[in-house]
């Protein structure tokens, strides 16, 4: 009989192998549950999403004495290789010095609850402020505005610190706030993200926790945090916090968003509200950067035509993992790239009329 299945020869040593062997299982559960991929933008079509992405724009300083002028021009913000580029130049523009661009899913993607990830590589030089954040959809009702619509800093950095920076901002009889710092360099690709649900938000660096807040039962008045909430993508010029660019500061300079995506949990806990086909297939990749293998996973909502392929970075058809007619349910299908060279790759699922495409990073 397996020792492990037989009290009477368990050893000290094997019950401590037995208990982390529990431990792994119950931690890879744990994480397991933001299965639920309920709203991603891989940034694969040629051009910005209006569906998902709308704009703040104008010079004002935007509460912190920022220097940049926002604008909706593809010089400020445009996709190229996968990846969002907002894009930060010395120039006049209006009354200001700099130009810049701030992308918003307000009025048209919300979400309570869930894991948001967004991996992203960063700026860095004095007066330079990339941000990744979220605000309370309420934001413009009356009565609730900044700080009590409630903000949510997933990634902040300023100049040339070493260090991240979470935080998050509330109301409780006046403006509150609770955060820390990690060490990162946000020069490099990074995956910056939130677990969020009724008991706590948690923020993240490449999966490894680094802050948690409790938000049970409105603790410390923190009901804003059980509501929908819209994100922020922005690259900010100077302000009251990080201070103005000098000379050492190098424009242009940019922000690259290779994804931003949204989890929820299997049990549906959570709401999303937006444009939303409830019609409309959902997929995901895991591993994701991986070596030789990944599953692509994606549901049909109803019987289709499937073609499922394989694009190289020039957008060029290199494999064909499936095509055939299917039932409505739920797939995966494997991607056995041990015979390709490493680098960005794309999947494309078209099932009947809906379309899409997702990245892959082939790591050797």
């Amino acid at each position: 009989m397996n020792p492990l299945l037989n009290p009477k020869r368990l050893t000290t040593k094997t019950m401590k192998k037995y208990f982390l062997l529990l431990l792994f299982f119950y931690c890879v559960q744990a994480k397991a549950q933001y299965t639920n991929l309920v709203w991603s933008d891989e940034f694969t079509d040629p051009t910005i999403n209006k569906t998902n992405w709308t704009y703040d724009t104008g010079g004002g300083g935007w509460g912190n004495a920022e220097l940049e002028n926002y604008t909706t021009r593809p010089v400020n913000a445009n996709i190229e290789n996968g990846n969002l580029q907002i894009i930060a130049k010395k120039e006049t523009y209006g009354s200001n010095s700099y130009t810049s661009a701030r992308l918003k899913t307000q009025k048209l993607q919300n979400f309570t609850y869930g894991k948001m990830e967004a991996r992203i590589k960063a700026p860095v030089g004095q007066g330079i402020w990339p941000a990744f954040w979220m605000l309370g959809k309420n934001i413009n009702d009356a009565g609730w505005g900044w700080p009590k619509c409630g903000e949510i800093d997933i990634l902040e950095h300023i100049d040339n610190s070493k260090y991240l920076n979470g935080t998050l901002h509330w109301d409780n009889n006046g403006h509150k706030q609770y955060g820390t710092t990690t060490l990162c360099d946000v020069t490099k690709y990074h995956v910056y993200g939130m677990e969020w649900d009724a008991n706590a938000i948690k923020l993240f660096l490449d999966g490894t926790k680094y802050m948690e807040m409790s938000i049970a039962n409105n603790v410390s008045s923190t009901d804003e945090f059980h509501l929908p909430f819209f994100f922020i993508l922005n690259l900010a010029v100077g302000g009251n916090w990080p201070g103005n660019p000098d000379a050492t500061t190098i424009f242009p300079d940019t922000m690259f968003v290779d994804y931003v995506r949204v989890y929820q949990l299997a049990t549906g806990v959570g709401s999303i509200e937006g444009n939303h086909n409830t019609n409309h297939l959902m997929s995901q990749n895991y591993p994701n950067p991986f070596n030789s293998s990944t599953t692509v996973a994606f549901n049909l909502p109803s019987k289709s035509s499937v073609s499922l392929t394989v694009l190289n970075a020039n957008g060029q058809q290199v494999a064909t993992i499936e095509s055939k007619e299917l039932p409505a349910g739920d797939y995966t299908r494997d991607w056995n790239a041990s015979g390709f060279p490493a680098g960005i790759y794309y999947y494309r699922l078209q099932a009947g009329q809906f379309i899409e495409t997702k990245k892959l990073i082939l790591i050797k």
